[in-house]
């Protein structure tokens, strides 16, 4: 049997982003309120999850990501600092890790080669290598373009860009660039000083299939691609091998038919098109569900192009989503968006919650084609 929680002590203003420990017995929330929320599986059952504890931060965070495991944290925000917090203790010890030229607005780490990634709106993307000593531990690569999102599979990260522009790097040949510069470092009399801006060809550029700005990139499970999602409510998917291409397709969703007065003063049916601000694959079932600015969330099968199915409508847009790596969980951050027009309006903080979903076994299940 499915059910919905809503947790209590959620952020006081948006929500940023979500994702479940490697574990899953923690969420970790960034938000606009300049504080990272960490909830902790509940053992009482009266809900899935209970707020642990909440971490000050600098400025409102962009992006959040865990460690290798649930004693480490790391963070983005408009302060341009890429930090990493310590949540082992009461202390929650903060260090600056690098620090980008303009806001920092995406992170994210890889377990299988202990790389961190984040990227800024300086076009620039820093590489951070737990193995190697902190204070020669990234290396600076310059982006074609601004970059809106990103997405890991185990070997490959996914930025998708301004200009439709999407780079795919190779995350093995990403390491051996910090090893080599730290090498190099390690081998000179010079003071580390500024990082050097790194030239750096992809493992694949594309072209986005989406003609409007990208608002999320998630990668499949099995690492074989992924599925962006726009501003204009379209969503497309994509394969890396060559031989896949032709089986690469958008759709449209999120959204809706409303009755509008129309220019002779009769209402006329429009389409009200909203934001797909949200993508998460489930790992265990292989679908993905989407999240808008309509409130509405919706499971798809990539693979027979059909939808499995849909929500009822949140109090507000969608800003978050993410599934548990057990495929039993998906967290929700639900936040008010532009879509009304309010956005100098400040944030109704009734209106800003953390949902978890608890999926029934089938739930997520995909659908056979037609």
């Amino acid at each position: 049997m499915s059910a919905q929680h809503e947790l209590d002590s959620p952020p006081s203003d948006a929500i940023s982003s979500l994702q479940f420990s490697p574990s899953d017995t923690k969420l970790l929330v960034g938000s606009w309120d300049r504080t990272l929320s960490v909830y902790q599986r509940s053992e009482d059952g009266s809900a899935p999850f209970v707020l642990e504890k909440r971490v000050q931060c600098r400025a409102p965070v962009l992006d959040v990501c865990w460690g290798a495991d649930e004693s480490i944290a790391y963070f983005v925000g408009l302060d341009h600092d890429v930090r990493r917090v310590d949540l082992s203790n009461d202390e929650n010890e903060q260090t600056v890790l690098s620090t980008h030229e303009q806001p920092s607005n995406k992170v994210a780490f890889n377990r299988k080669h202990g790389l961190l990634l984040s990227t800024g709106w300086d076009d620039v993307l820093h590489i951070h290598n737990n193995a190697i000593a902190e204070g020669r531990s990234f290396v600076r690569v310059r982006l074609p373009s601004k970059p809106f999102a990103m997405s890991l599979t185990e070997d490959r990260a996914i930025i998708a860009m301004a200009e439709r522009k999407m780079s795919v790097y190779d995350l093995l040949a990403l390491k051996m660039v910090t090893e080599q510069t730290s090498d190099a470092r390690t081998g000179g009399d010079s003071e580390l000083g500024e990082v050097e801006v790194h030239e750096m060809t992809p493992w694949q550029t594309r072209e986005s299939n989406l003609k409007f700005m990208t608002r999320a990139v998630a990668a499949m499970p099995d690492g074989t691609g992924f599925a962006t999602s726009s501003i204009e409510g379209r969503v497309a998917v994509e394969w890396f091998e060559a031989d896949k291409a032709a089986d690469t397709y958008a759709f449209k969703c999120h959204r809706q038919t409303a009755m509008q007065p129309g220019e002779d003063g009769t209402e006329v049916e429009v389409d009200i098109v909203y934001p797909v601000n949200a993508l998460a694959f489930n790992k265990v079932h292989g679908t993905f569900a989407t999240g808008g600015g309509d409130g509405v969330i919706a499971f798809w099968d990539a693979q027979t192009k059909r939808r499995v199915r849909q929500y009822q409508k949140l109090v507000a847009s969608v800003a978050a989503l993410d599934f548990s790596a057990d495929g039993k969980y998906l967290a929700i951050g639900v936040s008010p968006g532009f879509e009304d027009g309010s956005e100098d309006s400040e944030t109704d903080q009734s209106m800003v919650k953390v949902v978890v979903r608890e999926l029934s076994e089938n739930e997520a299940k995909g659908k056979a084609a037609k």
